[in-house]
């Protein structure tokens, strides 16, 4: 009997020491990590305030490669939501939202620092037992290095306890699962930031436009990567492309356009491509509709991919290209949407554009794929009367999975006019792209 009552008052002792122990504990907790990335702090700050890259750099998928994912609310800042769905008992099922991102996108390279705000809702125990309420991760940027080219990321989880004693015995652990989210996370998001052209966007204010399908004419051509062989090369397919318009009682129904194929170190690998005022083309007394391409004939397909024989004018070509006759081939353009911003100035800024456009989709979210969805850019300017350093230039990037507008859009920030009626970059459906993940979407 004694050794019983012993036995109680011990654990009485332990109960009650661990009760005092708890209520002298803190009512809240934290941890946090840091990390820096020679990258730029506009990018940080996008890729932060939205979900839609949230997939590649969280550290859900890892606990569960079957995790689903689904955007709603605002497609970028406060009120953006991440839900997610797993069966896995380490992650099951939960959200983030924005509550908040200061200062706004367009300060953040003035002012050199931000602070983003994520709120966390989950299901049961997240992660092995997150306990408390009032669960979020606070982020702070700024800049650092003695050049202050790098940018220092701090991720905070706070999370508050009350009253609830066995919630704050919980904050010994808090230095477990949560600091291992952290560092996980920001690790991640250090490989997918190296993803991202490293050149600021800032001075840019891309749209998300839909265009229309277009039938063209084009030529495939190279040159060096010269203004003045590009240049020379330019004029020599124009000068096909308008004999082609000639022959074929045609007319121009929009600006010339440039599709980009292979921006190399030395050589441009490009399409010279003006729209046309219809889909149907007499070549050879055949009438041919490029919205219903024929089928590609052998020997015009061997010839389409490296061979030696030479389609006749009025082959169809694999990809529905149509041989029209010497250089020039006719296909409709893919319409879609795009990722577009306006470039002022001498033909030497629109490949920094085409990078700009770039990094601002993969910062974003935005799925593309160019490679099979090219870059092109359309001249909104004519060079017999504006000068060579003061044309205008549309660019384009064909993307999908994409919201309704980017920010500057919903913001009503004006951006220069586009040409609703420029071609697209490709004339097929686009496939899945390995630029961005694609989650489910409900809401702008």
């Amino acid at each position: 009997m004694t050794r019983v009552i012993e036995v109680l008052a011990a654990v009485l002792m332990v109960v009650v020491l661990g009760l005092v122990v708890a209520l002298l504990m803190p009512d809240e907790g934290s941890t946090s990590r840091s990390i820096e990335v020679s990258h730029n702090l506009r990018h940080v700050y996008d890729i932060l305030n939205n979900y839609r890259r949230f997939p590649d750099y969280g550290v859900l998928r890892a606990y569960d490669p079957n995790t689903t994912f689904n955007l709603s609310g605002p497609a970028y800042g406060p009120g953006a939501t991440i839900s997610w769905q797993s069966s896995n008992p380490k992650v099951l099922d939960g959200s983030l939202d924005i509550v908040s991102a200061e200062p706004a996108a367009g300060d953040v390279s003035t002012q050199g620092s931000a602070t983003i705000v994520w709120k966390l809702e989950h299901q049961g125990d997240f992660l092995n037992g997150w306990y408390g309420h009032d669960q979020r991760f606070e982020i702070d940027l700024e800049r650092a290095g003695s050049s202050q080219k790098l940018v220092r990321i701090t991720m905070r989880y706070k999370v508050n306890y009350g009253w609830n004693l066995i919630d704050r015995l919980s904050q010994l652990y808090i230095h477990g699962e949560p600091a291992a989210f952290i560092q996980y996370t920001l690790n991640n998001l250090q490989n997918t930031l190296a993803s991202i052209p490293n050149i600021g966007y800032g001075g840019v204010k891309p749209q998300l436009v839909a265009t229309p399908q277009q039938p063209i004419l084009f030529v495939s051509t190279t040159a060096k990567r010269t203004l003045g062989d590009v240049d020379a090369a330019t004029s020599k397919a124009m000068t096909e492309i308008d004999a082609a318009m000639k022959r074929l009682g045609v007319t121009a129904a929009g600006q010339p356009t440039t599709f980009t194929t292979d921006y190399g170190d030395e050589n441009y690998r490009f399409d010279v491509a003006v729209p046309i005022s219809s889909s149907t083309l007499t070549i050879a007394g055949q009438s041919d509709d490029l919205t219903q391409p024929g089928t590609p004939a052998a020997a015009a397909s061997a010839a389409q991919a490296g061979g030696t024989t030479t389609p006749t004018a009025g082959t169809w070509l694999a990809k529905g290209v149509l041989e029209v006759g010497g250089p020039v081939q006719a296909r409709i353009a893919f319409g879609g949407r795009a990722l577009t911003a306006t470039w002022n100035g001498s033909p030497a800024g629109v490949p920094l554009t085409r990078l700009q456009l770039k990094a601002y989709a993969l910062t974003h979210g935005y799925a593309f794929d160019d490679g099979l969805h090219r870059f092109y850019d359309v001249l909104m300017t004519d060079p017999a009367t504006t000068a060579y350093d003061q044309q205008t230039f549309n660019v384009y990037l064909p993307v999908f999975n994409a919201p309704s507008q980017t920010p500057e859009q919903a913001a009503a920030v004006a951006a220069p006019a586009v040409a609703s009626s420029a071609p697209a970059a490709a004339m097929s459906t686009p496939a899945s792209a390995g630029s961005a993940p694609a989650v489910a979407v409900s809401g702008g």
